[in-house]
């Protein structure tokens, strides 16, 4: 019995040390400002699957002329993938069809792009959407931004 109840006790902290764990990693994240939701799908077929499969949630964050994509389930603490403003082009926008809408945030917007030659689908929400197109066409004089 009292094996029992240290065993149940140990687990019980390290599940606490963990959610613990993802709250300190997200708050260390946007401790600097400029983040926003975003789910990410990456390297997507030129006639995307609207069955929900491929998307990861995560959090963006502005980082000069880059921003950083962290996956939210994950104790990392780099980005999974880095996005340089030079190098995206937007090539349109969608609301979420079929499976999808259960896949994302309620409010999303799916944007179409391409980095560096690789397909891709951000997901955010209409204001978020906002700050980023604007972001991306607040470029430095003689940067070329593609926005659809």
């Amino acid at each position: 019995m009292v094996l029992a109840l240290t065993v149940c006790g140990i687990v019980v902290a390290l599940v606490v040390v963990g959610l613990f764990l993802f709250g300190l990693r997200r708050r260390l994240i946007q401790r600097s400002g400029g983040t926003f939701d975003c789910s990410l799908r990456w390297d997507v077929a030129e006639k995307p699957d609207v069955g929900g499969k491929g998307w990861s949630y995560g959090v963006a964050r502005y980082n000069g002329d880059r921003i950083e994509w962290y996956r939210v389930f994950s104790y990392a603490v780099r980005p999974r993938r880095v996005l340089e403003r030079a190098q995206i082009e937007v090539a349109g926008r969608r609301l979420p069809e079929g499976e999808e809408e259960l896949a994302l945030l309620s409010d999303a917007v799916v944007l179409a792009c391409t980095h560096r030659g690789t397909r891709l689908e951000l997901a955010m929400s209409e204001d978020a959407l906002t700050g980023f197109l604007a972001w991306l066409e607040a470029a430095p004089p003689g940067q070329r931004v593609n926005v659809a």
